[in-house]
């Protein structure tokens, strides 16, 4: 019989809530979770965590989940620019609705690897 509380983790006997950057990498992505109805505020807030404990995640599972979370800040960011500097020809309203859709896609798909113990 297996313990209900137990995630699994797709690797016998590895669970990431056992490191200690397990906690920082969930709150990075309700971070940026929360990021659209801040209107980024939080990703920001989000990335500066993700840079100043990058150097702990260097060859810990949790590192891809780094390496995603500031590569969506940063693409997301570029794309956020573009689009709204494109906002008066009507192409920008488009980009930015694609964008949203992107970035809520990367915050789930990265949260769901993460819940079952497997990089993005």
């Amino acid at each position: 019989m297996t313990d209900p509380e137990v995630i699994p983790t797709g690797r016998p006997g590895h669970r990431y809530t056992e490191d200690p950057l397990w906690k920082v990498v969930v709150a990075v992505y309700l971070l940026q979770a929360l990021a659209i109805p801040t209107s980024g505020l939080m990703a920001v807030a989000g990335v500066i965590i993700n840079y100043l404990k990058q150097d702990e995640a260097r060859n810990s599972p949790l590192e891809p989940h780094f390496r995603w979370q500031i590569r969506t800040f940063w693409i997301g960011l570029l794309w956020g620019v573009i689009g709204t500097v494109t906002t008066f020809l009507l192409i920008g309203w488009f980009i930015l609705l694609g964008l949203a859709i992107w970035y809520i896609y990367r915050v789930v798909r990265g949260a769901l690897a993460l819940n079952d113990g497997r990089a993005p």
